[in-house]
């Protein structure tokens, strides 16, 4: 993903492209300041795709990226790198004890990363997700279990169509008892065979994350089209159906 051409990008276009060297953003300029003024506000999103197509969505400057706070009181937390931050954020927003999924950057030593500097490989951050869930309704252990079966964890600096250090898997683990299931579940996931190629995702342990610009946050659902046409064309689907069998989610 890159900042980025316009929003009305084809999925031709993406296809050609793909998110290595556009990213599963596909650019989009940053609007001036007289256009930001004379836009409209934005209405809260919705927890279903609008039926309009918004890829007409105004960048709203935000003033860059911010740390995340602690969970709130009852709830956990679980962080995941596996690509195009806007996919894994809407695997983990459809299961059920999951309150939300938050995209960001984290695993890299630089302050306040942006967007910009991220996917144009000028940091060690990593696309990721963090996943604020209710443990008394969803397990971590199911968490690990949706992020293997969403991922290419054989990929190295590479997620499907996307490549860079940006795109690498990895388990950023909270606590010992994450860090514990997170290599448990590596190890049975090598343990299946459905990958020839050695397992590379990495478990390290969780630092700050940084909550991307609020553009990126529920992409799915506040720019369905333009999502579609990424996600349909990063090449998620056909590789985890070929591991996964014809019907695995992607």
């Amino acid at each position: 993903m890159s900042l980025r051409t316009s929003f009305a990008i084809t999925a031709f276009a993406l296809l050609l492209a793909g998110c290595g060297t556009s990213g599963c953003n596909a650019s989009t300029p940053r609007p001036s300041p007289a256009a930001v003024a004379a836009a409209p506000a934005a209405a809260p999103a919705a927890h279903a795709a609008s039926a309009a197509d918004p890829d007409d969505f105004p960048v709203v400057p935000d003033g860059g990226t911010r740390e995340a706070g602690p969970a709130p009181s009852g709830m956990a937390v679980a962080t995941f790198a596996g690509g195009c931050f806007w996919c894994m954020e809407a695997a983990f927003e459809q299961v059920n004890g999951v309150q939300d999924a938050i995209s960001g950057y984290t695993g890299g030593t630089e302050q306040h990363p942006t967007y910009d500097d991220v996917s144009n490989h000028r940091t060690s951050q990593a696309e990721a997700v963090r996943v604020i869930y209710n443990p008394t309704v969803v397990t971590y252990d199911q968490l690990l279990d949706v992020f293997w079966r969403r991922i290419d964890p054989t990929g190295v600096d590479r997620a499907f169509s996307d490549t860079g250090r940006q795109y690498r898997s990895a388990v950023f683990a909270h606590d010992a008892a994450q860090r514990a299931a997170a290599t448990r579940t590596r190890e049975g996931i090598a343990a299946l065979g459905r990958f020839t190629a050695p397992i590379t995702t990495t478990i390290e342990d969780a630092g700050v994350f940084w909550v991307a610009e609020d553009y990126h946050q529920n992409f799915w659902r506040t720019h369905p089209v333009h999502y579609r046409a990424y996600h349909e064309h990063s090449g998620r689907r056909e590789f985890l159906r070929a591991h996964w069998g014809p019907d695995a989610p992607y």
